[in-house]
């Protein structure tokens, strides 16, 4: 997968609506600090600073991220790590949910609501039936097959159509290295054990972390507030 775009899928109405509160709250920082009155200001910068904490792990932070090695999901306060070769199915519903032997990522992430469902399906329905007003401009080749690939599908359909392709295009290449190092074994028992050292390396597996970003501004907001209750 070396040489692979990388792609941000998030939802950019609460990215844009996150931003927009990030500024209204450092603006109010700053007259909080220059009109400063004592236990009344910390106490609301205790308030705005855990609103802005809240804003951060559900707006700004959450986002799929396909890299070359795999699919990254950041959730409000964790990071799930699925290596191409580690995705065994993806579906969608409401959300995102990628499969990994036992374990189900669910992405905060794009999600899909009734509504933008319903009007992906209308949208497919027009698309099919090749209707529209006389005057609509004639579209190219490469215009009608983009219409018609997102024909009925909501941002998240296609977010989970990227992740599959690059879990399918990745495993024709581990199966073909796996035969190699077979037929190297089979040659020489230096080959084996070289192919048993790589093997060693580990098999690509589903990582879940906490968020270092997200726990230091909860823990900053966190401060505050017990600072406003101490003071």
């Amino acid at each position: 997968m070396s040489g692979a775009a990388r792609e941000v899928f998030r939802s950019k109405a609460a990215l844009i609506l996150g931003w927009v509160w990030v500024a209204f709250a450092a603006l109010n920082a700053v007259d909080l600090v220059v009109r400063y009155s004592g236990p009344p200001s910390l106490a609301a910068g205790a308030v705005l600073a855990v609103l802005t904490a809240l804003v951060f792990v559900t707006c700004i932070r959450p986002a799929v991220v396909l890299t070359d090695g795999g699919v990254l999901v950041r959730n409000p306060l964790r990071d799930a790590f699925v290596p191409w070769t580690a995705v065994d199915g993806v579906a969608v519903g409401h959300a995102i949910a990628i499969t990994s032997g036992d374990a189900v990522v669910r992405c905060w992430t794009p999600q899909t609501t009734a509504r933008e469902r319903a009007a992906a399906v209308r949208r497919g329905r027009s698309g099919s039936e090749g209707g529209g007003p006389a005057t609509e401009p004639v579209r190219s080749r490469g215009e009608q097959a983009a219409a018609e690939a997102l024909a009925g599908r909501t941002h998240a359909d296609w977010a989970a159509e990227q992740i599959r392709r690059r879990a399918e295009a990745a495993r024709p290449r581990t199966g073909a290295g796996a035969t190699e190092a077979g037929a190297g074994a089979g040659a020489t028992e230096a080959g084996a054990g070289a192919g048993a050292t790589e093997a060693g390396a580990g098999p690509a597996v589903l990582r879940i972390t906490w968020a270092p970003s997200a726990l230091v501004v909860l823990g900053a907001a966190l401060a505050l507030v017990v600072a406003a209750f101490l003071v």
